[in-house]
């Protein structure tokens, strides 16, 4: 980014300067893998005065999605929802309620027609007509089947909106789905998964959608692939000791303590695809993730494994092909995306290198006597060198 892209930026972003502005396009620029010199394009198209209008509606949920959201610090919550985008419509940050808020909704949907981002929060039960979520006397279902027709894109934050999360656990008796399964084929929603996902995530996509006016390239499950392309187990600060074969077997225990592989303690990064490794939590430092912190993950973001495997079972190793290539589970078919196959190595190295097992006397004695040899030479050298100048000083001194 050069000087003269700065000068076309104002100094103030309503209550955020412009050096702080930029480290939210720097981090957003990184999230999405692109290089440095699209945080000018990314600047210029949030700078714009026409904010984004964002109608948020939450279905079956506990609201961490939002609380992840209101934890970010790059952007803070205020600067998002006053500076970045029009948070026109948020059951839980409205400051009106009832039928005020419910009417505010209703008129910016109409002024902003195939304008507004939509982003759906929670699980959307389906049995029973939806009556098992309802918001301000109509089932969500109803809802979100009326507005989604209505908006320029689609977002589905969390597991829940994603592909049904927690509320879909068997044996899920309201027939709880994510909403693309809601809307079905005729939209395409953009899922942001995760218990919670990261708010950089979300913030990068909603970015993206604003910056090249487009939807990021997304994978069979409908998750941008600059976020998920990649397994955890790919990035994952403990994989050296995977292939090590240095795993702990219990909490607690030595393996565990000295920061171990934790496969064995049923972690599914191994069949997780998402970059937890990479952007961490919470802006804290470096081991800022389950993982890192000593849980295993137990596959939130991944649909058929996160709240649906045994937290203790131990993730498969042998089911993941190349980006992009079908494999089949007993459940069906999936579509893989990791680069590697994670069958472990057939021998491991040790753990310590054997003791005993040091140079031999005989290497040390021949690489002494090299060692004299060598020194014997330059003296030797030395001493010729010495005659020869002091011959020469003698002839210039007869001259």
């Amino acid at each position: 980014m050069q000087d003269k892209d700065l000068e076309r930026l104002p100094e103030h972003f309503g209550m955020v300067s412009r050096r702080d502005f930029l480290k939210v396009c720097a981090v957003v620029t990184a999230s999405l893998g692109l290089p440095m010199a699209a945080a000018v394009k990314i600047a210029e198209a949030v700078a714009s005065p026409q904010r984004p209008p964002v109608i948020w509606l939450s279905g079956q949920e506990c609201t961490g999605c939002t609380e992840t959201l209101l934890r970010a610090t790059h952007p803070t919550v205020e600067s998002l929802i006053l500076d970045l985008i029009s948070l026109d419509y948020h059951e839980t940050l409205s400051a009106a309620a009832g039928y005020q808020v419910e009417e505010a909704k209703r008129k910016s949907i109409e002024a902003n027609r195939g304008k507004f981002i939509l982003v759906v929060e929670g699980a959307i039960p389906t049995k029973d007509g939806g009556v098992y979520c309802m918001i301000g006397g109509k089932p969500m279902l109803d809802l979100v089947r009326e507005t989604a027709p209505l908006a320029a894109a689609i977002i589905g934050i969390g597991s829940c909106a994603s592909w049904g999360g927690i509320p879909s656990a068997a044996p899920n008796p309201t027939g709880a789905v994510g909403a693309q399964e809601a809307l079905g084929d005729k939209f395409k929603v953009i899922n942001i998964p995760g218990c919670p996902p990261n708010p950089y995530n979300f913030l990068s996509t909603v970015l993206y959608l604003l910056t090249f006016k487009k939807v990021p390239d997304l994978d069979a499950q409908g998750r941008p692939r600059f976020a998920y392309r990649r397994l955890i187990h790919e990035g994952c600060e403990r994989r050296a000791h995977f292939d090590a074969g240095r795993f702990a077997l219990e909490f607690g225990d030595e393996g565990h303590r000295r920061g171990w592989c934790l496969y064995k303690l049923g972690c599914k990064g191994p069949e997780t695809f998402n970059n937890c490794p990479a952007l961490l939590f919470g802006d804290v430092g470096a081991r800022s993730w389950p993982v890192g912190t000593g849980c295993p993950c137990f596959g939130c973001s991944e649909k058929g494994v996160g709240f649906t495997a045994p937290i203790v079972a131990q993730a498969s190793l042998e089911r993941f092909t190349p980006a992009g290539m079908p494999y089949k589970t007993g459940e069906g078919q999936r579509v893989g995306g990791g680069a590697l196959r994670l069958t472990p190595p057939a021998s491991y190295p040790p753990i310590t290198p054997p003791e005993g097992h040091g140079p031999s006397a005989a290497t040390v004695g021949l690489a002494a006597g090299l060692a004299g040899a060598a020194l014997g030479a330059g003296a030797v050298a030395a001493m010729k060198i010495g005659r020869q100048e002091g011959k020469t000083d003698d002839k210039a001194g007869e001259d």
